[in-house]
């Protein structure tokens, strides 16, 4: 379904921000517009946008223009314009993760998924912000400052895909690169008021993640879109298709439901924490909804994991993982590599697993293990279950920063996961849809969790719900003066 124009200011319609991914590649494919006007549009509105939402990490337009003059337009995202995450290594572009200590890297290695991108003829201008090492759920960091919510300037647009989030919200770009380790596309989805997925574990290409990193298996790549159907069609590009895979290939989903699907419905956290009011009441309009469509809502007591066996393992090996990253970077850099450039909670967190014995990097890991038989025990009885994708709207910036106290930062991570990290302990695909604003306007998301290789389900259920609720022609104010 593209995104109608109908209430979209005249100057906008002109540089194709009313039209979603598909809709622009469409106009390629039938000859209305150039790549190279596509990208143009997309530029002129990064140059008058970004000024203020700061969801550029770097950029290279002369690249973009380039890539536009020899685009094909077979593809069903063929020439868009997009921005990729600044922790993916991409051609041409910039790799410095957020952080100080990669200021002017060049990616190297490129990765199976990121050449997927380039194949299926997306054209990019350049990298989005994300938290240092995409390690906090808010996009402040060091490096590149505050980005800033379009739908409130004075609010976060979550972490660690916020600046992904913010350009695609903005209509700088009409779908971004995003990913996700325990909601770092749903969350910024959420608080932006945008359709973000998380696809199953093992689900798509391989990407820069070494796959035995003891937190490997909770990383996912995808995207943040305003349409259900760019999701679907960026998935279809950047699935697996070999022996190996663990599930068949998907292609292009389109379809809605077959079948009356069985929704089961949480309030509380994995931790037994209460949603605020506001997510309290997106999550029952999102019942409504469902139930209007024709699905079956049933109540559920929420996933439960042992008192801080989640954050203790998690953080854990999280820390561990940095530390061999750290001592990689120290013997392949020397004296060039400078470690004090990192963010004090960056070091923090490798300060505390190297105090760690290797009995309680097992028993971390165990923890995980834990994790996903209790997430399974969970879904065992539903096609899918629905809970808040975070318990509040976006919070002011500046509440959560870098530089902050390890603990005020950790219990911040847990808070903004508690309910998007349970899929990705479990492997599941996830998704948040935004289907609620608050009393100020500002979106909430609502969170639909499938079993593993079920992204069919989630889908179906997206195209059903954005049908219903025609979130598309949501635009933030500042847009008025474009």
């Amino acid at each position: 379904m593209a995104i109608r124009t109908a209430q979209i200011a005249p100057c906008l319609q002109e540089n194709f921000i009313a039209l979603d991914a598909m809709a622009q590649a469409d106009l390629v494919r039938r000859g209305e517009v150039s790549p190279l006007e596509l990208v143009d549009a997309a530029i002129a509105r990064i140059e008058s946008l970004n000024p203020q939402i700061n969801a550029l990490a770097s950029s290279d337009f002369a690249l973009a223009r380039g890539k536009a003059l020899a685009a094909s337009s077979h593809g069903v995202l063929a020439a868009v314009p997009t921005l990729i995450k600044d922790l993916l290594a991409y051609p041409g572009l910039r790799l410095e993760r957020g952080s100080r200590l990669f200021k002017g890297h060049m990616a190297e290695v490129i990765s199976p998924y990121a050449e997927a991108l380039g194949r299926a003829g997306l054209i990019a201008l350049g990298k989005t912000t994300t938290s240092e090492l995409g390690l906090l759920g808010t996009t402040e960091t060091l490096a590149c400052g505050a980005t800033r919510n379009p739908w409130d300037l004075s609010r976060s647009s979550g972490g660690s895909s916020g600046g992904a989030a913010a350009a695609v919200a903005s209509g700088m770009v009409p779908v971004a690169h995003a990913s996700d380790g325990g909601g770092s596309i749903r969350g910024p989805g959420s608080f932006c008021g945008l359709f973000g997925f998380k696809p199953s574990r093992g689900r798509t290409l391989a990407a820069d993640v070494p796959p035995t990193l003891p937190t490997a298996g909770l990383l996912s790549e995808h995207c943040l879109s305003r349409s259900v159907r760019d999701s679907a069609a960026w998935l279809a590009i950047t699935e697996r298709n070999d022996p190996e895979a663990p599930f068949a290939p998907l292609g292009m989903l389109t379809e809605p439901p077959r079948n009356r699907l069985r929704i089961g419905v949480y309030r509380q956290d994995v931790f037994g924490r209460d949603p605020e009011p506001a997510a309290l009441a997106a999550l029952e309009h999102a019942c409504r909804l469902c139930r209007e469509i024709g699905h079956e809502i049933v109540e559920v007591a929420a996933p439960r994991y042992a008192p801080d066996a989640p954050k203790n393992a998690f953080f854990l090996l999280t820390g561990a993982v940095l530390a061999g990253t750290f001592d990689f970077l120290q013997q392949a850099m020397g004296p060039a590599f400078r470690p004090e450039l990192a963010e004090p909670y960056t070091l923090e967190l490798i300060r505390r697993a190297a105090q760690s014995s290797p009995a309680q990097l097992v028993q971390a890991q165990k923890a995980l293990a834990s994790g996903q038989l209790i997430a399974e025990q969970s879904m065992a009885s539903f096609d899918l279950l629905l809970c808040p994708t975070v318990a509040d709207v976006a919070f002011p910036l500046q509440r959560y920063r870098p530089t902050d106290a390890a603990d005020k930062l950790i219990a911040f991570t847990e808070s903004v996961a508690g309910y998007t990290v349970i899929a990705s302990v479990a492997g599941w695909p996830a998704m948040s849809i935004p289907l609620y604003r608050n009393a100020d306007g500002l979106p909430l998301g609502s969170h639909f969790a499938a079993p593993c290789g079920r992204e069919d389900l989630l889908f179906g259920l997206a195209y059903q719900l954005e049908q219903a609720a025609d979130w598309g022609n949501d635009w933030p104010d500042l847009l008025a003066e474009v």
